[in-house]
């Protein structure tokens, strides 16, 4: 067993022989692998898929290998069967790593989540239907059932619209004879499936269709879910009772680690929902982060903290025997202090830690470090993208907030800007120049150059505008004061991409601006939108710029939510109730401010609490720097912060120090 090897960095190393006993063993045994954060948690999948499906030194176990070996009797076993082990990922970018490290697998599938509901329930547009009527009957009773309860029986508007919602999506979904999804991007019109409905669906019908169930025991005999304290619960829970109906033939995989769950649709406590008689094999390294943070975050999650109602059940990590160093400084401050002023007093904060380290990249400006913020407003602050990101927002505000799953890509309207033109810009060099030969390439990738005119006098013109546009637009992005509109006026003007029409119409509308809503006031979809275009065509084209390498996932900065699953040599981490806004997170309660109101109940009902949902969230950010951290605070209370942090057991005294004024 992989416990019994206590030889420093080679603790886990047994750990892929036992879990490829359980895949392999008659009946196969179900496990929950607590795998934390820089644990080897991938190379463990993957020398487990390579194990079970015959790829050894030599290579991949073809159809008519003839070899002895037992190990490749399983991998024999599914190629007979034409079966395949299924692993499912949280994120594409998961999936890809793993296929990378896999190499060439006909045994194995991987892809993310919705991929394998999709690929569950594709082409059952009868059965879709009927689970998508199931699901809106169900909305529809509750919200019947709370417009009822009003005082005097009377619906409010809300109420009333929400109802028809829901009626014209039951009308929808009868009228649909077609679904269609795409795990890639968004899919609209007629029959067109959510992500999150394409998850519901999926685990509707495996719960309410024997024959699916049995179809998918058939086809995948193991099912390995990474990251699986995220994974929706009602795809879980489905999959759970599947393989309870029949053990001998669906083995479950749950791979992850419940500390770092940070999305709500996860269990909250999947480890108490392991079933008993299922293996629980464990990782105990930390290959990634030095002694010093590993210790950091062994204290954090095993903390006794007022509101916590979260089990302290967990594996205790090591770090490897030559990563015995590390750097951690916690810097406090007054959450009063201005937007400017915090900006100020975190470049001093950096200052500070590359006094403390000797390192050149934790210098103010020098991106050699990882800056965190627990949302995207403060990042679009702290990056100097605000008023391109608030009217961004405006236009649609899912789609300007990057996830762990890297697929958030801005608003669809406004597409054109953030790739044709954005690729455009990219053509120009330090020298101010657009060559020749990047910008006929941007062209030809988006087909502007294959559809000329035929006439010889007309092509050459319609060439001449796109050559005096790309100048003029040259000329603006040459500007450090131009704005949005001045950028893309030439771009517009002549047509040189083939760019959204709302977008074209928005740039063209002269009508006033709406004004703003007072807070908590209603306001039309038309105006936000109007409001957004203003915006955006009035804010700085180096904004627009820089929200576009945020959203890439290229820029120094990130929000903590997303940084899961990555790691970085040197990361601050900014903690700022105040400027979030929000109401899920509470650092500040972490180091001593008094619970709120909800938090109370919460512990007395024994649910979930901000303490919960933030101590989670700081074990992310702590476990992703390597050699050194940095945690800001910006607290309603400095002084009893400072002393909290002082006494506590995450931090000795010379560690805590107040923010440098």
């Amino acid at each position: 067993m992989a416990g019994l090897n206590t030889d420093d960095n080679e603790r886990d190393a047994g750990v892929v022989d036992e879990i490829f006993g359980y895949v392999t063993s008659t009946p196969p045994k179900s496990f929950f692998l607590f795998a934390g954060a820089g644990s080897g948690k991938t190379r463990t999948l993957v020398g487990v898929l390579r194990k079970a499906t015959g790829i050894g030194p030599k290579g991949v176990l073809g159809p008519n290998t003839a070899v002895d070996d037992p190990d490749l009797s399983f991998a024999r076993q599914l190629r007979a069967r034409a079966q395949t082990i299924r692993v499912i990922t949280y994120t594409k970018n998961a999936a890809l790593v793993i296929t990378g490290r896999l190499g060439i697998n006909d045994l194995t599938q991987v892809a993310t989540i919705h991929s394998f509901c999709w690929d569950l329930i594709a082409g059952f547009d009868d059965d879709i239907r009927e689970a998508l009527l199931a699901l809106n009957a169900v909305a529809l009773e509750k919200a019947r059932i709370a417009a009822s309860g009003r005082r005097g029986g009377k619906p409010t508007d809300k109420d009333v619209e929400t109802i028809a919602g829901l009626e014209a999506k039951a009308a929808g979904y009868a009228a649909a004879q077609e679904f269609k999804y795409s795990p890639d991007r968004k899919r609209l019109g007629d029959g067109a499936l959510s992500h999150p409905q394409v998850l519901a669906v999926a685990a509707w019908l495996l719960k309410e269709k024997p024959t699916l169930r049995r179809i998918l025991r058939d086809q995948h005999p193991v099912i390995l879910i990474d990251e699986s304290q995220d994974t929706m619960k009602g795809v879980l829970d489905v999959l759970l009772e599947t393989v309870a109906e029949d053990p001998s033939r669906l083995m479950l995989g749950l791979l992850g680690d419940h500390r770092q769950r940070i999305y709500m649709d996860g269990h909250a406590d999947l480890p108490s929902l392991v079933p008993k008689g299922w293996a629980t094999p464990k990782l105990e390294m930390n290959h990634r982060s030095q002694r010093r943070i590993v210790d950091l975050i062994n204290e954090i999650w095993d903390s006794d903290l007022e509101g916590r109602t979260q089990s302290k059940k967990a594996v205790r990590q090591h770090p490897r025997k030559e990563k015995s160093g590390g750097l951690v400084r916690v810097f406090i401050g007054s959450t009063t202090a201005s937007p400017e002023e915090k900006l100020r007093r975190e470049g001093l904060c950096e200052s500070a830690m590359s006094d403390a380290t000797g390192i050149e990249g934790w210098q103010p400006g020098n991106h050699g470090h990882k800056v965190l913020a627990l949302e995207h407003r403060l990042v679009a602050r702290r990056g100097d993208f605000l008023h391109a990101f608030d009217a961004l927002a405006l236009l649609d505000p899912d789609s300007v907030k990057p996830d762990a799953t890297g697929e958030t890509t801005g608003p669809a309207v406004a597409q054109g800007l953030l790739k044709e033109v954005m690729d455009l810009a990219d053509c120009i060099d330090d020298l101010g120049l657009a060559p020749d030969v990047q910008v006929t390439d941007v062209l030809h990738r988006y087909g502007r150059l294959t559809e000329l005119p035929v006439d010889t006098d007309a092509r050459v013109q319609l060439l001449k505008t796109y050559h005096q546009a790309i100048n003029d637009f040259v000329a603006a992005c040459g500007n450090p004061s131009a704005i949005v509109r001045e950028v893309v006026a030439p771009i517009l003007q002549s047509g040189l991409f083939e760019l959204d029409r709302r977008l074209v119409a928005a740039f063209n509308d002269t009508r006033p601006v709406p004004e703003a809503p007072r807070p908590r006031q209603p306001e039309s979809e038309e105006d936000r939108i109007a409001r957004g275009w203003h915006g955006l065509f009035s804010s700085p084209w180096a904004q627009l710029r820089r929200f576009k390498t945020y959203l890439s996932g290229k820029s120094h900065l990130a929000t903590h939510q997303v940084v899961k699953g990555s790691e970085f040599q040197h990361v601050m981490v900014v903690m700022d109730d105040e400027d979030a806004g929000g109401t899920l997170f509470a650092y500040d309660r972490l180091f001593g401010a008094p619970l709120g109101k909800s938090d109370i109940e919460n512990v007395e009902a024994q649910k979930e609490t901000s303490i919960d949902r933030t101590l989670r969230l700081l074990y992310v950010t702590c476990s992703r720097a390597e050699e050194s951290l940095a945690l800001v605070l910006w607290a309603r209370d400095a002084d009893q912060a400072l002393a909290y942090a002082s006494k506590s057991k995450w931090f000795s005294p010379d560690e805590v120090q107040p923010i440098p004024e």
